[in-house]
């Protein structure tokens, strides 16, 4: 086909929507902020539920975007995007002018800046972390304290920065208790003599192996899980961090002196798809995230014709529900192409 289409977002789901235009035969210009592509997925250690290395999935993507229909444009922006009858005109940030037959959204998420829960004492206390910052431990192999030391006792608190009214997010993200579960087999693979408690409201593991992956964090592991939500964390004079939680299953408040907290951050639509929100006259819904046609029957499309969304642009996903997305976008843009 000789169409072009302008694809905006080099994650997981740009470059699988990309390669498989490619495939198609249909030219394709992707956009991404970053100077390299690939977005969250760079960060991550290993993949739930079978912990397979995340470099894997990358290589897949590259494999199939590295080509010759796709021109990658990293480092780039859009700071204008008009509808001109059926074609599209996008203005990037180094003042290059793209005309586009059909447009992707692929812009993500962001994670929840931890921060924002000053009760937790991110960015506070030395020894409060986020799920990302372990994961960066993890592709280090060494989970470490402050001070340089292995810590013996670690607490995960879920849900930080999701089903939260106090900072307007209702919804759940989907994905914390599971990468939660992951991390704390992943402390214990690292430090066998540690001690790793997980705080939740509601673990809720569904995904295909997800369950038997929190079996085995509690029969192999000895993760423990206490149902209940941190109010508060402080550190105290010998630099470790004492919260208040209370467990609702036993029915009593709990005080506990941790060597670290990891908070599990939830998942916000992207400053990038917010400004494409803005700039392309695109509908977002409650929950911030972009606002498909119909839930059911068309959670590609948008309601600009012509535009179309894939991803976690639209609602929490993984990256099997991500790629599937994908690929259903580019089907959807394929026939309207045609």
């Amino acid at each position: 086909m000789n169409k072009h289409v302008v694809v905006i977002g080099g994650g997981v789901a740009g470059l699988e929507v990309a390669g498989q235009l490619s495939k198609a035969g249909i030219e394709v210009s992707l956009i991404e902020k970053e100077g390299r592509t690939g977005g969250h997925i760079n960060n991550w250690f290993k993949l739930f539920p079978d912990r397979r290395k995340s470099s894997d999935v990358k290589d897949y993507l590259d494999k199939i975007s590295l080509n010759s229909k796709v021109k990658m444009l990293t480092n780039t922006t859009i700071e204008k995007f008009n509808k001109k009858r059926a074609n599209f005109s996008i203005t990037t940030n180094s003042g290059n002018e793209l005309s586009a037959d059909a447009v992707i959204i692929a812009t993500g998420f962001d994670l929840f800046k931890s921060a924002r829960k000053e009760e937790y004492g991110y960015g506070i206390y030395d020894n409060v972390i986020s799920s990302a910052d372990l994961e960066v431990m993890f592709h280090d192999g060494n989970i470490k304290l402050t001070d340089g030391r292995a810590p013996e006792t670690v607490g995960i608190i879920h849900c930080v920065g999701s089903r939260d009214e106090k900072v307007g997010n209702f919804y759940c993200s989907k994905l914390c208790c599971v990468t939660a579960v992951k991390q704390a087999i992943e402390i214990r693979e690292l430090l066998p003599d540690s001690h790793v408690f997980c705080f939740y409201m509601d673990m809720r593991m569904g995904g295909a192996f997800y369950e038997e992956l929190y079996r085995e964090a509690q029969e192999k592991w000895g993760v423990s899980f206490i149902r209940g939500k941190v109010s508060e964390a402080s550190e105290t004079l010998e630099n470790k961090i004492l919260i208040k939680v209370e467990d609702t299953l036993a029915g009593r408040p709990l005080k506990m002196k941790l060597d670290m907290l990891v908070l599990m951050a939830g998942m916000e639509m992207s400053e990038g798809g917010k400004k494409m929100a803005v700039l392309g006259g695109l509908k977002t819904g409650e929950n911030r995230f972009f606002s498909s046609i119909d839930n059911h029957t068309g959670s590609n499309r948008s309601n600009v014709e012509g535009v179309f969304y894939a991803g976690s642009c639209t609602a929490p996903m993984n990256i099997t529900e991500t790629i599937s997305h994908a690929r259903a976008a580019v089907v959807e843009v394929i026939d309207y192409l045609k």
